[in-house]
């Protein structure tokens, strides 16, 4: 149901929805990273392992998100201040540090011919994120659009991108449970690890203050 945002006390409610949505990110990943990076050292996945880190820097990027919308509802005309440019720089700097052992390990597995246990909990787990990530896109673009704020619009494009990830997990996860090819789940990995460079690469933008959000080829002034 969408609300009048000229109305105050409308203003104020879709403002709560938005933080709430930001704090429910925030500990879905946090269970998220749990899980994946569980069931991905049991069973000797790495796409799932790596899935599993990235949300847990997600949650950091939440958090940075959260604090956004926070000071944009109590001071809508005050630039970023220290806490987020610190929350960028920390996402940013996790992300490239990902990249690096996720790429180097997903090389060596393909060397070894390294083969998973299994990759049901990939399967399992990407479907879920997706379902997950779809109700949440909608929910904070609507959000987003009725408070016309770039910001909450931006989260949902995080979101978007932890959807594509879900994505990548579910190819390679079911590509490994169907074929038998243990390449697969090391070419899952080499893809998470290219959209965390991406992220990483626009979280430390945003932190120079340029204009980009998550997922986008484009950062400009």
């Amino acid at each position: 149901m969408s609300l009048n945002p000229h109305s105050e006390g409308n203003r104020h409610l879709l403002y709560r929805r938005a933080l709430a949505l930001a704090l429910i990110t925030v500990f879905y990943n946090i269970a998220e990273g749990v899980f994946s990076v569980w069931f991905g050292l049991e069973d000797e996945t790495l796409s799932l392992f790596g899935f599993g880190l990235d949300s847990f820097v997600e949650v950091v990027s939440g958090v940075g998100i959260w604090h956004m919308v926070r000071r944009q509802q109590e001071r809508p005309d005050e630039k970023p201040d220290r806490f987020e440019r610190t929350a960028l720089r920390v996402t940013g700097t996790a992300f490239y540090i990902l990249v690096a052992g996720l790429t180097a390990t997903a090389f060596w597995n393909l060397f070894a011919q390294h083969h998973p246990e299994t990759t049901f909990w990939g399967v399992v787990i990407s479907l879920v994120s997706l379902s997950f990530m779809w109700w949440l896109i909608r929910a904070k673009q609507r959000v987003g659009r009725e408070l016309d704020s770039p910001a909450i619009l931006a989260g949902a494009e995080c979101s978007r991108a932890c959807m594509i990830l879900s994505v990548v997990l579910l190819a390679a996860s079911a590509g490994y449970e169907l074929t038998g090819i243990g390449g697969l789940d090391a070419l899952g990995a080499l893809g998470i690890a290219w959209f965390s460079l991406r992220e990483g690469r626009e979280a430390f933008a945003e932190a120079k203050g340029l204009s980009c959000s998550c997922g986008g080829d484009d950062c400009s002034l």
